[in-house]
């Protein structure tokens, strides 16, 4: 944003009149402005229509430079945590959802057992001392979509 007004005050100064160092260079000149009376006066009749065209331009300009900056800025803007109900609950066999207490009486340690976790798919549900993990193991193979069996002997 900082850099924004630095480059609209910038550009803003780029076409205004001459400074005074300027104008006395220009009164030296051999040619110059002179009035009915014959004196240079340093009017600029159209100062009023440049100031306008410097405003205009600065402000055409900065509407799709801020748009640009804009997208560029929201681009690492984290998005919002929001909306949804939370966690789909795990259902058993029969698609009941399974409390923890429930589990708990019937699993011990690094028991996995199979449940239906989100749309009805199959996950492993591992139990650990006093509660479960985190997260589930997908039981879906990629190879061919079918549900693989744990077989605690090899893991």
């Amino acid at each position: 944003a900082v850099a924004l007004v630095a480059g609209a005050c910038l550009l803003s100064t780029a076409f205004v009149a001459p400074s005074p160092h300027q104008q006395l260079a220009r009164a030296a000149s051999p040619v110059a402005l002179r009035s009915a009376s014959g004196e240079y006066t340093g009017f600029v009749p159209d100062m009023q229509r440049r100031t306008l065209m410097n405003l205009l331009v600065v402000a055409i300009t900065a509407v799709p430079a801020l748009v640009v900056l804009g997208g560029y800025a929201f681009y690492f803007y984290p998005p919002l945590p929001g909306g949804g109900a939370g966690g789909v609950p795990a259902g058993d066999v029969d698609g009941n959802p399974i409390t923890l207490a429930t589990w708990m009486k019937t699993h011990r340690e690094n028991d996995r057992e199979l449940v239906q976790g989100l749309k009805g798919e199959p996950f492993y549900l591992i139990t650990k001392t006093d509660t479960i993990k985190d997260f589930a193991i997908g039981a879906v193979c990629t190879h061919l979509g079918c549900v693989v069996p744990w077989n605690k002997a090899v893991n």
